[in-house]
């Protein structure tokens, strides 16, 4: 479907969800916590002919969120659609630790669950007065199943998932629609460090490697029997933002 002259703004730099909205005709500008994949994903919507802008953004920084949506809506003149991408599932060497601790739960919900009510917040507030937006929240399969190695991420999936439903009602009357999507199992670097994380302390997994470990645990979960893909979501991502 193609859509000249949308705006959105992408917060983690997802390729797939990026991608799948550049090609389908919108401009992205593309926000991570690390400036150096924001550009890259960047430069590859340049290449598909639409805009793009890469930004440096902490979504557990109030300034650092007003800054990237001010300069967003300075250089295309609007934001017409939001995807919550960001999201950890610890504090730096959450891998090493057997148990979760007190900083991880600080961690996971400082940004897997305020970063997204605080940049969905920054950006409602321009979507309200055009009375037209579209909010896309990533979430997980595990929000809604729950997680045997990551307790911390699981619960903050599932608020994710009634922070949604929440901003849906509150946003409705602006003519502003809030979704989610939970995704499963896909190899991305988070998942990369998940799975190896599982070989050290789940029985089921030991003496595998990090990827032998994902495939198994696609086969068990999954009916299908195959992992998704970034492009997957990527896909899904647009479904409700035209």
């Amino acid at each position: 479907m193609d859509v000249p002259g949308k705006v959105a703004l992408v917060t983690s730099g997802g390729r797939g969800i990026v991608m799948a909205l550049a090609e389908d005709g919108v401009d992205v500008a593309v926000a991570d916590i690390g400036n150096e994949n924001a550009r890259s994903v960047a430069a590859e919507v340049a290449e598909l002919g639409r805009k793009s802008l890469a930004m440096a953004v902490d979504v557990t920084d109030q300034a650092s969120v007003e800054g990237a949506v001010a300069q967003v809506i300075e250089q295309f003149g609007t934001i017409d659609i939001l995807v919550n991408n960001a999201g950890v599932v610890g504090a730096p060497g959450w891998e090493q630790r057997e148990e979760l601790d007190d900083e991880d739960w600080h961690q996971v919900y400082a940004v897997n669950v305020k970063g997204v009510a605080r940049v969905s917040r920054a950006v409602a507030a321009h979507m309200k007065d055009r009375r037209y937006g579209k909010i896309v929240n990533i979430s997980s399969v595990a929000g809604r199943f729950g997680t045997q190695t990551s307790l911390s991420y699981g619960a903050s999936k599932a608020a994710v998932i009634n922070l949604t439903r929440t901003m849906a009602i509150v946003r409705a009357s602006f003519s502003v629609n809030v979704n989610a999507i939970c995704p499963g199992l896909l190899w991305t670097p988070m998942w990369e460090r998940i799975a190896d994380h599982w070989t050290s302390v789940d029985e089921k997994y030991r003496g595998l490697r990090g990827r032998e470990a994902f495939e198994r645990a696609v086969k068990e979960r999954v009916p299908l029997g195959r992992e998704q893909t970034p492009e997957d979501v990527g896909y899904l991502a647009t479904v409700p933002c035209f």
